[in-house]
């Protein structure tokens, strides 16, 4: 039997060449499907519907491209006939699509057959490919082998990213073990001393950043209410659930004040840097619904509220000298940092605000709502200032 091997070496050759350049799963599970879209030239849409319970640990589920605005891939087809299929035969499917897909302004989507096949981690099938063919085209034998290459691959990569959630969860239980969040800071410093220790007497540099401030509405009122050690015990468990995200989005926690704290991004160029600081608070604003939720329950809710900002800053060591020690921290300083934290400050009810600088950055991957011109404290003119939510999760929650 013919089995397409020259046709799938040369695939397997191109998605390697493509995945490559990336280190970020998300990235890596985009460029896969991308690809699977091209090698299979009949689909108009490939999906890799995320499975394992512990996904949403070390990645964030895919928007499936069918619909007018984004929908979570799993939402959108976990419940299919190929789907549902695929899992309890635990094999390769295909099914005929004969209802179009609604989308939200009531247009419809013809779609022709959808092939779906189970990755596996062994036993476990932690994700589902799902491809959807154009209307009146059906897959081939050549297609099948391609897409069992495919689920292959990502299986290696999701156990891959999953291995290193685990290995990073567990340097950060053993290093933040009962502790508050103030280790976080001098731990950091270390670290880069360590690794780099001429920055002990180096100037500070002019570097493209990325600085997010988050403050936690509710804490005032929580403190008054509530005992210190109970209060502390809230923002540590609430603190601790934005470590993920944060180093999963290469940011670096830089600075601790009771309620709030700041994070640099400053690994890649400007957008990268951008993309990174708010893929990392579009996740903290997720964990902070999901804590509000769970031991938060019997109480008001406490919102997260952030500001990001992008420019040029000076980066290095800073000195804190006081009566007793000496404090050191390696840190951004300038305005962006100062417009950073005003547009914390500035937010309400758990809002994500940005200033004009991120907005140029990230606005052609992300929709951003104009929330109009305010003088901020500490700015000499007026800013216009943007949002990364439709709605701030008070009027979401309410």
């Amino acid at each position: 039997m013919k089995k397409y091997y020259k046709e799938r070496f040369e695939a397997q050759k191109r998605l390697m060449a493509r995945i490559a350049p990336f280190m970020e799963v998300n990235d890596i599970l985009e460029k896969m499907r991308a690809e699977l879209r091209e090698i299979i030239p009949i689909s108009m849409e490939a999906c890799i519907l995320l499975l394992d319970p512990e996904a949403m640990k070390y990645t964030r589920p895919l928007q499936c491209a069918l619909y007018d605005r984004p929908v979570n891939c799993l939402k959108c087809k976990r419940n299919r006939p190929a789907i549902q299929k695929a899992i309890q035969q635990r094999k390769g499917v295909v099914a005929s699509n004969k209802e179009p897909i609604e989308r939200h302004d009531g247009s419809l989507v013809q779609i022709g057959p959808e092939a779906a096949i189970p990755v596996f981690v062994g036993e476990e099938i932690l994700a589902v490919v799902s491809l959807v063919a154009r209307p009146g085209t059906h897959f081939t034998k050549r297609d099948f082998y391609l897409m069992r290459d495919f689920s292959e691959n990502v299986s290696n990569v999701l156990l891959s990213a999953k291995k290193h959630w685990e290995v990073t969860q567990e340097k950060i239980r053993i290093s933040q073990m009962l502790t508050h969040l103030s280790p976080f800071v001098p731990q950091s410093v270390r670290n880069i001393v360590e690794k780099h220790p001429e920055l002990l007497t180096q100037e500070k540099e002019k570097k493209d950043v990325s600085v997010l401030f988050l403050d936690l509405e509710g804490y005032t009122k929580l403190s008054a209410n509530r005992p210190e050690t109970e209060v502390n015990e809230i923002v540590e468990k609430m603190f601790s659930k934005f470590v993920d995200p944060i180093f999963r989005s290469h940011g670096e926690i830089n600075e601790t004040a009771g309620d709030g704290l700041m994070i640099i991004f400053k690994e890649d160029d400007a957008k990268t840097n951008a993309v990174n600081a708010v893929k990392a608070a579009f996740d903290i604003f997720d964990r902070n619904l999901e804590i509000n939720k769970t031991f938060l329950r019997k109480q008001d809710p406490i919102h997260v509220n952030i500001g990001i900002n992008s420019g040029t800053a000076l980066v290095g060591m800073t000195r804190f000298q006081g009566a007793l020690d000496t404090r050191m921290t390696y840190t951004a300083t300038g305005p962006v940092t100062n417009l950073a934290s005003r547009l914390a400050s500035h937010a309400k009810g758990g809002d994500i605000l940005i200033g004009e600088d991120t907005k140029a950055l990230i606005e052609d991957i992300w929709p951003v709502f104009d929330r109009g011109t305010s003088q901020l404290k500490g700015i000499d003119s007026p800013i216009c200032i943007f949002s990364l939510l439709k709605k701030a999760p008070t009027q979401i929650m309410s």
